[in-house]
């Protein structure tokens, strides 16, 4: 058995111009039996290394359950996703949709990186026996942006428009819905919208574009313009987070949409972290009523 382990002064098969040294090893030498017991552990323990690189992948974006899926749009357009099913579907029984819209840094064609945030939550074993729901990740191609055609370059001013056409990717989505509704026990009077930063303006257009859809909306780090607020009102319970801190998405957009709101006596909760930069999502998250006032939500 020839074995490749370096510099020695056992039969000495290099030459003077090759550094490297072979060796013809007796089965009972112990540099033989410890070269063995090297290799044995090596085999091992690479095994136990990609074993455990792939859970930590799982639990990094936490997505033991969901699955990876592309929807074509009517118009031919193709949007991935993962979906998140209930463990188990009894006969007759309608359940729960979410529809969670991730923010700028997770735009991609990967269907990966849209799990960065979020996810983790709905694996929970123990969220997945309390809430069993379908529950959808969607992907917005890198190019694009949830409700405009284009990532304005800054917040400074307000840049939501009071009547906007509705973009192609957001289009896509709410077919998505749709496709769910229509071939899935969705319990349509309880679908329920997340979102962060570019996915909570995302959260607010859809809501307003389809009050009697969405049974609430919970928008982080978002924003609208408030002009379409009043047609949610009665309709769409709201949940709406932001940091005071934040430098990227200015917190007075969520302060106007929390006024706006209260002038037409709609159902809205506002939460407002005190020194949070633009992630306000984790303490968003981190809020152990987050889940359950989303599923205690539904239309009337």
């Amino acid at each position: 058995m020839m074995f490749f382990v370096g510099n020695g002064d056992i039969d000495n098969a290099a030459t003077l111009n090759n550094p490297i040294y072979y060796y013809r090893l007796s089965c009972n030498h112990p540099t033989f039996v410890r070269c063995i017991i090297k290799r044995i552990i090596y085999v091992k323990m690479r095994k136990y290394i990609l074993l455990l690189l792939w859970l930590c992948s799982n639990v990094l974006y936490g997505q033991t359950g969901f699955e990876k899926e592309e929807f074509i749009s009517s118009a031919g357009k193709r949007l991935g996703y993962q979906v998140l099913k209930p463990n188990h579907i009894g006969k007759g029984k309608k359940y729960p949709l979410v529809v969670f819209l991730h923010g700028s840094g997770e735009r991609g064609s990967d269907n990966e990186a849209q799990m960065k945030h979020g996810s983790m939550m709905f694996t929970n074993p123990v969220n997945r026996e309390r809430y069993p729901s379908f529950v959808l990740f969607p992907q917005c191609p890198a190019e694009q942006y949830w409700t405009f055609d284009k990532r304005p370059d800054d917040y400074s001013t307000d840049v939501f428009e009071s009547n906007p056409p509705i973009t192609s990717t957001l289009t896509s989505v709410i077919e998505l819905i749709e496709w769910y509704i229509a071939n899935m026990p969705v319990d349509t009077r309880r679908i329920y919208l997340i979102g962060l930063s570019m996915g909570g303006m995302a959260t607010f257009d859809l809501a307003c574009r389809y009050p009697d859809l969405f049974a609430a909306a919970v928008p982080i780090c978002g924003g609208v313009n408030v002009s379409r607020l009043a047609n949610t009102a009665g309709k769409v319970s709201f949940r709406i987070f932001h940091g005071d801190a934040d430098t990227v998405v200015p917190v007075d957009f969520s302060r106007r949409a929390y006024t706006e709101l209260t002038k037409h006596n709609a159902k809205i909760e506002y939460f407002e972290f005190p020194g949070a930069g633009h992630d306000s999502w984790t303490p968003a998250f981190n809020r152990d009523d987050f889940m359950k006032w989303i599923y205690r939500q539904k239309k009337r």
